[in-house]
């Protein structure tokens, strides 16, 4: 996996790549898109968020573009959209398997 080493991702790592796939982002507004995106069905509390995006800017797949007070502002990086294409290719291949093996 060129874009992150450490296996695949979880639901919530997935819609909060996939939030930033279109724009620049802050915490409220990813917690409010991967709501709407999956129809309530995952609930990112603060504790998951912000533990998510500190661990996304360790690995190099988002960075920090702004500050205002609280708000901080970020955007995915190159390694960013390529872990999100990895992982997007590995659940098409599940979903693939499972297809197949249904019959």
């Amino acid at each position: 996996m060129a874009g992150r080493e450490k296996g695949p991702l979880t639901e919530p790592m997935y819609y909060v790549l996939m939030s930033f796939l279109g724009r620049e982002m802050c915490g409220t507004e990813i917690t409010e898109f991967v709501e709407r995106r999956t129809a309530g069905r995952v609930k990112l509390g603060p504790g998951t968020l912000y533990t998510l995006l500190a661990k996304f800017q360790d690995e190099g797949l988002i960075a920090e573009t702004s500050v205002d007070g609280r708000k901080r502002t970020y955007q995915i990086t190159e390694k960013g959209r390529e872990a999100f294409r990895e992982e997007l290719a590995r659940l098409r291949s599940c979903v693939n398997d499972g297809d197949e093996a249904l019959g």
